[in-house]
């Protein structure tokens, strides 16, 4: 089955009433797990760090990152607070760290099992090497990176997962544990890839959907989709191609005031996109080609046999101009039209009977 995060992100404003509605519509849709993102805003960006085009234009306003990012931090407290209600709600609560002191905060303090890498920490390796480290399964995204990035990364977090504890990193040492047979496993057993294109919204010209195809091919490991596209119809069309992980973006109100509100799902569409992903999984079924429980009531009365094309005499040679294929299946299988010519038959038949010689 297809793992489906809703991401809520920064899309609670800085409110934690807000980000408790948030969880409440993931749950309602059917989400496996909610996701928000934590961090501590002066740790993430300097002050002369501009916003992406994407969220001046999305908020309407121009402003630094660190200005914008103070306004969408939550405390620690408000996470510890949030991970018991998504306990108490039954759905699985995530967040994507983005400074080592959110990270520990997240693995030590509220215990979480499965860890977000996004995209823009895939070439920062003391980053990395931090996630991996803490042995947790990582799901990590691949929006801008190539496939030169992401092996690179796999490096990295091949190490964190077999090295010693006294091994000194390097990149020589992350080559060497991503060529290794323990460090191939430990990528298996521990790391989701996902696509993703990191423009919000992208344009559905950006997508690139067979990417997802190259990964799997590339890397060996499970790969889905984080969809920043607008609708729902990427995300189910990867879903159909196999995505193991779907991760979408989702808001109370698309006309909130934020950098993530416009290229985000209203509550509607997420339940929309939830129910196509879980119909698209029921149809997906096997790789095995057999008839299926429910058509085979069908088989006996929609194929046909061969039949008397007219009254047939005993002991009549019988000829193409005797011989019908009909409906139902129940005579001589049409495969044997050929065979049963310039035979007598064993016994008259009325025309449409069918043939059993």
């Amino acid at each position: 089955m297809t793992l489906i995060i809703a991401e809520a992100g920064v899309n609670h404003n800085g409110d934690e009433q807000l980000a408790r509605q948030l969880i409440d519509v993931a749950k309602s849709a059917g989400a496996d797990i909610v996701k928000f993102q934590t961090f501590k805003a002066a740790k993430l960006a300097t002050s002369a760090a501009a916003q992406a085009q994407y969220q001046t234009s999305n908020s309407g306003v121009a402003e630094s990152q660190l200005s914008m990012l103070s306004k969408l931090e939550l405390s620690f407290a408000a996470f510890r607070r949030l991970a018991d209600y998504c306990q108490q709600q039954q759905i699985e609560f995530l967040s994507t760290a983005f400074d080592d002191e959110s990270l520990d905060f997240l693995v030590n303090e509220l215990n979480l099992q499965r860890l977000k890498i996004p995209s823009g920490e895939i070439n920062n390796a003391p980053f990395l090497l931090r996630h991996a480290q803490t042995g947790r399964q990582l799901i990590l995204s691949t929006g801008m990176a190539t496939l030169a990035d992401i092996e690179a990364a796999l490096g990295v977090l091949a190490f964190g997962y077999t090295a010693a504890p006294e091994a000194k990193p390097s990149v020589a040492a992350f080559q060497q544990a991503y060529a290794s047979a323990s460090g191939q496993q430990a990528l298996k057993d521990k790391v989701t890839l996902l696509h993703c294109t990191s423009e919000y919204p992208t344009p559905l010209s950006d997508v690139n959907l067979r990417a997802m195809d190259t990964l799997c091919a590339s890397f060996g490991l499970a790969v889905g989709l984080s969809d920043h596209s607008a609708g729902t119809v990427v995300s189910i069309a990867a879903a159909a191609r196999g995505a193991c992980v779907i991760e979408k973006h989702f808001t109370l109100d698309r006309l909130m005031e934020g950098p993530d509100h416009q290229a985000s799902l209203s509550p509607d569409e997420l339940h929309q996109l939830i129910h196509g992903v879980r119909q698209v999984g029921q149809a997906l079924g096997s790789r095995v080609k057999t008839p299926q429980r429910s058509e085979l009531k069908n088989k006996a009365v929609i194929r046909k046999s061969l039949v008397a094309a007219r009254d047939i005499e005993a002991g009549e040679l019988l000829s193409a101009d005797c011989i019908a294929v009909m409906r139902p299946e129940g005579g001589a299988s049409p495969f044997k039209y050929w065979e049963i010519q310039s035979i007598k038959a064993s016994r008259s038949y009325k025309a449409g009977e069918p043939l059993v010689d």
